[in-house]
């Protein structure tokens, strides 16, 4: 396995050790002894899996006194994935980082607790996994707006393109108002 750091502390793209042959793949997508000797030595609660059509962008969500870590792979067509550093004694505090994940590359990213994270659908449909280190607390959920200005996210819109979100993600608060406990 091959862990890239990004510019966001603690945010990693994982190239995981594929064996192919004629009859298709195989991969680890978790093996926690092997995760620890390269230094993500966590431990997932709860595994998420969703599916969405283009141009579907869910996020920026983030627990605000249960900060989830989150490991992310996309198992159908491709997504833009975006997580957002909230962290306030982070050096990258305020600072974001996208990566095309897709099928096809299997790559992973690996988001730390303290990130607001968020996707755009990039294929006519994809599907999402991703396993978190603490669990769905819907009442700690937070939203901040995918378009908010002070993190001007570079999605990959097309000009005058809009996205389709959740009536949720639509109501995003502002990033200046995000609250981690």
């Amino acid at each position: 396995m091959k862990l890239t750091p990004t510019a966001v502390d603690g945010v990693m793209l994982i190239d995981p050790e594929v064996f192919a042959d004629e009859r298709g793949f195989f991969m680890e997508t978790w093996h926690a002894a092997k995760f620890a000797k390269v230094g993500l030595d966590v431990a997932f609660v709860q595994d998420n899996h969703s599916s969405s059509q283009r141009g579907v962008l869910r996020g920026l969500h983030y627990q605000a006194t249960r900060p989830q870590g989150k490991l992310i792979r996309v198992a159908v067509g491709a997504v833009f994935d975006v997580a957002v550093d909230l962290r306030r004694a982070s050096a990258t505090f305020g600072r974001w980082f996208g990566a095309r994940l897709e099928a096809r590359s299997r790559r992973m990213l690996w988001i730390p607790p303290g990130l607001a994270h968020g996707f755009l659908t990039l294929t006519d449909t994809a599907e999402v996994l991703y396993k978190c280190t603490d669990f769905h607390a819907p009442g700690d959920e937070r939203t901040i707006a995918w378009n908010d200005g002070d993190l001007a996210i570079d999605w990959p819109l097309a000009p005058g393109e809009a996205p389709i979100l959740s009536v949720k993600d639509a109501g995003g608060g502002a990033f200046r108002d995000a609250l981690l406990d």
